[in-house]
């Protein structure tokens, strides 16, 4: 069962994705940052609205959807929030709670 904070943060990345939805493609007229966070949104909204909806996703899809992201864009912010992603989950094993 999702959390409401769950389906919060969700609902707030489906949001994020409209708003920044003029800023998807690799000509995109904005700073890269603006693109990158574009596309992270796009690449993530059926996994938000599956948390939303409270539903499961595939978490291996996610995973290649963000790393497509480098791909598109020629840059390594997706490289780079997995690895944070897997180190955390390293240091924090699933469904404890960090100190």
């Amino acid at each position: 069962m999702q959390t409401d904070q769950t389906r919060l943060l969700a609902l707030a990345l489906l949001e994020i994705r409209t708003l920044l939805a003029d800023y998807l493609g690799g000509e995109a007229d904005a700073p890269m940052c603006v693109r990158v966070a574009a596309h992270m949104a796009y690449a993530l909204h059926n996994e938000a609205e599956a948390a939303y909806s409270n539903t499961d996703y595939q978490l291996e899809h996610a995973i290649r959807k963000i790393s497509a992201i480098d791909e598109v864009l020629g840059v390594s912010d997706g490289a780079a929030l997995l690895s944070r992603f897997e180190n955390e989950a390293t240091l924090t094993p699933h469904g404890s709670q960090p100190g």
